[in-house]
Parts: structure tokens; sequence; C-alpha cells
């Protein structure tokens, strides 16, 4: 399997999860595996820091041995 490979800098790890966002939402663990950002809770408080309406949704998880609960960021348009 090909991985892609992204650029680790935080401004680039803000515009891929800002365009991601802008898209669906997206939970920490896709952030991390599909977009390589190790810390999104990060990349998210600058992101909000910048202006961007961004809410948290806390999701329950069952991987069929326990339950994980997981962070859902979601962009919420400007009226």
């Amino acid at each position: 399997m090909n991985k892609k490979s992204y650029s680790i800098n935080a401004q680039s790890q803000r515009n891929r999860l800002l365009a991601r966002l802008l898209i669906s939402p997206i939970t920490t663990l896709q952030a991390r595996s599909e977009l390589n950002i190790v810390n999104p809770s990060q990349r998210i408080f600058e992101l909000k820091a910048e202006g961007h309406n961004i809410h948290t949704h806390w999701e329950t998880i069952e991987t069929g041995k326990t339950k994980h609960s997981m962070v859902a960021y979601v962009l919420v348009a400007a009226v």
C-alpha cells in the first residue's frame, strides 16, 4: 500500500485539515491516518484562533472488544 507523503509543517497541516473540513467532518483518528497530522487538536486550536468556527463533538466508537471516546470536528459555516 502506498501512503501519501505530506509536509509536516504546521501551516501545511492546517491547510490540509481545513480543506478536509470544508468537505466533511473529521475525527482525530482520520486526521492522523488520512492526513498525517499527529496532533489534530493543536491544529484545530490554531484554526479556531484564525477565526474558523469549528465545533468539537465527542463520539463513542465500539471496536468489538471495548468502547473508545473520540473527537469529531465540524466546520460550521459563517452565517
